[in-house]
Order: C-alpha cells, then sequence, then structure tokens
C-alpha cells in the first residue's frame, strides 16, 4: 500500500492534501508528477515548470501517469479535488491534490512556466 511521503503528520490533517511546504519540495526536489487539470488556456497562461496538462472536463484518471506520486492542482482545489475522487474511485492511492491551487503556488511566488 502506498504510504503518503506528503500528508501532514497533525490527526486533523486531510490525508488527501499536501501541504504547501511538502508541495513546494516536491516540485523543486522532483519527487512527485505535478498534473494540471485546468483547462489548456489557464495552463497556457502559467504553470507550475514540468506539470501535464490533463483537463478536468476530459480528465480520464486511467491516464494519470505511474511510477512516482502524483500531486493534482487546478486554480483553487475544487476541480482538484473533483479528479482526486475520480482518480480514488479507480484505486489510486498515490494521488493527493494541492488545495492551495495555482491561486496559494503565485501567493509563494512558485516558479511558472508558459
Amino acid at each position: 500500500m502506498f504510504s503518503n511521503p506528503f500528508s501532514r503528520s497533525t490527526p486533523a490533517a486531510d490525508p488527501d492534501t499536501i501541504d504547501c511546504e511538502a508541495f513546494e519540495k516536491a516540485v523543486r526536489e522532483g519527487e512527485a508528477t505535478v498534473v494540471d487539470v485546468r483547462e489548456p488556456d489557464e495552463f497556457a497562461a502559467g504553470h507550475i515548470p514540468d506539470a501535464l496538462n490533463l483537463p478536468l472536463s476530459r480528465f480520464d484518471p486511467k491516464q494519470l501517469p505511474s511510477g512516482k506520486p502524483v500531486v493534482l492542482i487546478c486554480q483553487t482545489g475544487r476541480r482538484s479535488r473533483n479528479a482526486l475522487n475520480q482518480a480514488r474511485a479507480i484505486g489510486r492511492d498515490d494521488v493527493n491534490h494541492y488545495a492551495g491551487g495555482m491561486t496559494g503556488w503565485r501567493s509563494r511566488n512558485g516558479a511558472l512556466a508558459r
């Protein structure tokens, strides 16, 4: 079974959500594959470097990469939560989402690619 290296250790923490510090480390060190579920025009306007774009409007959780943990991201966390629920429904337990979304990433001065 997958052990989530990104979950916070507090009992009240949402085990499906990666916190900002762990997410920043995962991106910086290549510990996870980032999958952006925003639409292509949103993705093109700025995304996390090396992120894959699998828009929620045509999202198929079977297309999620394997080999290392996956972190889903969108603009504010709603679409990534929806995609996460779909991934869980097919048995993927190596997937989390960053609830802060791109809004949170930008507010922390995260790197962007275009």
